[in-house]
């Protein structure tokens, strides 16, 4: 609709998050992708006892406390001006040395997959999150772009911290 001074205004309809009857962007959930791989000098085995290692493995990648009960992983990290903390569950993938789901935390779903691929005498090693950002909660402050370089920066740092313990 055009106000009076010109200015467009959009017309909310009820609790499905529709502007004039389409989706509202400030409103879509956004799914992103992080993946990053390395190649280490190390057979599958050996990284493999260090990924599963998880609480060590988790500490890896910067976060600023680690908690594991069971299937139950609770990690805390400070980005930016936030604290984030989630609530994962590890569960079985038969296609991936460690695997988690978010079963509480910022994101409306969020999976983590760590990979190994032998390469002769080395192993790849290919870690891909994939999660989806409400955009309405999460706001400006943690956007997906901001969520997706903190990612990357934790994956990297857990790969640096596998090559220093093999």
């Amino acid at each position: 609709m055009v106000g009076a001074a010109g200015a467009t205004s959009a017309r909310r309809t009820g609790a499905d998050n529709t502007v004039n009857g389409k989706p509202s962007p400030r409103f879509v959930p956004c799914m992103a992708t992080v993946s990053l791989s390395r190649r280490f000098d190390a057979d599958p085995e050996t990284l493999r006892e260090r990924i599963t290692d998880v609480e060590p493995f988790m500490y890896g990648a910067n976060f600023d406390a680690v908690d594991r009960t069971g299937t139950t992983l609770t990690l805390e990290n400070s980005v930016g001006l936030a604290t984030i903390e989630l609530e994962l569950e590890l569960v079985d993938d038969p296609d991936a040395v460690l695997a988690y789901e978010q079963r509480d935390g910022i994101f409306d779903e969020m999976t983590t997959r760590y990979e190994l691929t032998p390469h002769g005498d080395q192993t790849e090693l290919m870690a891909t999150t994939v999660f989806e950002v409400d955009i309405a909660l999460v706001g400006l402050l943690l956007d997906a772009t901001v969520i997706k370089r903190q990612r990357r920066r934790e994956l990297t740092a857990q790969f640096d911290y596998l090559a220093e313990t093999i």
